[in-house]
Parts: C-alpha cells; structure tokens; sequence
C-alpha cells in the first residue's frame, strides 16, 4: 500500500496491529490501550514501534513515551470529528515531537491541507487512486491568515 508522507507518494512500510491479534515482525502499530498494557514487551523488541490514537483519547498520554515512538496515526472515526486536529498541534507545537505524524480512517482529501498546517506529515487514505489528488491539496493555498505549526 501506498501513503503521502512528507508531500511524496511513498510505500508504507507500517502494519496496524488490532488489540487482540498477534504481534507480528516488522514495523507496526497499536492502539493506545494496548501500548499502556504491552509497553515493555513492545520496547524490548527491535522494530519500530507506532501508537494509533482517536478523538477520545488523550495526546498527553504517550508525552512521557514520545522518543520511544517513531509513528502517531491519528485516527478518524469520522470526517466530522475535529479534536485529531488538535491532537496533531498538540503533539507538534506543545510537545514538540518530531517523528511521522500520520492521518488515518475516515478523513477528506480536502482536509490534507488544513491536517499539515497543524502538524501532519503523512496520509493513508482509504483510496490509493486518491494519492494524485490528496498530494495536490497540500498545495491548495498559497496565502494563509494564521500561523502554521511546520
């Protein structure tokens, strides 16, 4: 499968490991609940490890644990649920992590340009027909009235 990451079209390398499934080789992630119940068996491993969090979940969970995670998927439920915006500036501009932050789930493409401007670097949409296009929204404005966190 193929992702946006860093405004290219790239090969995800990353697998999303369900809560009651198996731990498998490779670069992977979980959720949030089952990285506060995995945690160390999950840091004695020597693959990168990522954490996947929803709009109820709490960013200032995993702060203490941010060098220890390569990827943050920040997953949506639904289009309309905004509070992943404010997870990705949280984790940018108040934490300052500087790892892959990652939209996944049920977002729009014209949501791409506003998701970067708060702190995403990396998209995996539902449609990989849909990269061309979501990669051109990045570029959708030219003149901003509000600061950007990157």
């Amino acid at each position: 499968m193929q992702i946006i990451k860093d405004n290219q079209i790239i090969d995800d390398s990353w697998s999303y490991i369900a809560d009651d499934a198996e731990l498998k080789d490779g670069d992977i992630s979980v959720s949030l609940a089952r990285w506060k119940k995995d945690k160390q068996l999950l840091l004695k491993s020597d693959r990168k490890i990522g954490i996947r969090i929803g709009p109820t979940d709490s960013a200032e969970d995993i702060v203490a644990d941010l060098n220890d995670i390569q990827l943050i998927e920040l997953d949506f439920p639904a289009f309309a649920d905004g509070r992943i915006f404010s997870h990705a500036w949280l984790l940018r501009g108040r934490y300052n992590y500087q790892g892959e932050i990652r939209a996944t789930g049920h977002f729009m493409r014209d949501q791409v340009f506003y998701l970067s401007r708060v702190g995403v670097n990396a998209f995996s949409l539902e449609k990989t027909e849909d990269l061309p296009m979501a990669l051109s929204n990045l570029n959708d404005f030219s003149v901003n009235y509000q600061k950007s966190i990157r």
